[in-house]
């Protein structure tokens, strides 16, 4: 009696845990160029890089934001003269207005 030996069970595992083992396209072949010029798709993600840049982006926003809020104040006044010869003061405004 000669028993045939069972295959090895491989255990296959479902298409999303293959993928998300491996995030990008860090299993695709690509040429150098394309990887020099796009190296966020294969470059595994750094949580303190992440922070960071978070933190410089909404300090940057604020920063402008702050500098839109009080352009406001630093608009003087200036005394103009109308076509009846009376002068009033003026607020001074930007012609792209």
């Amino acid at each position: 009696m000669s028993s045939t030996p069972e295959p090895p069970a491989f255990k296959k595992e479902s298409p999303k845990e293959k993928d998300f083992g491996n995030p990008g396209l860090r299993g695709v072949r690509t040429t150098t160029l394309f990887r020099a010029v796009n190296p966020e798709l294969f470059i595994k993600p750094n949580k303190t890089v992440m922070g960071f840049g978070l933190i410089t982006l909404s300090l940057c926003v604020a920063y402008i934001g702050n500098l839109h809020a009080t352009q406001e104040n630093k608009k003087v006044l200036y005394e103009a003269i109308d076509s009846e010869g009376h002068s009033y003061m003026r607020r001074k405004t930007s012609k792209w207005n």
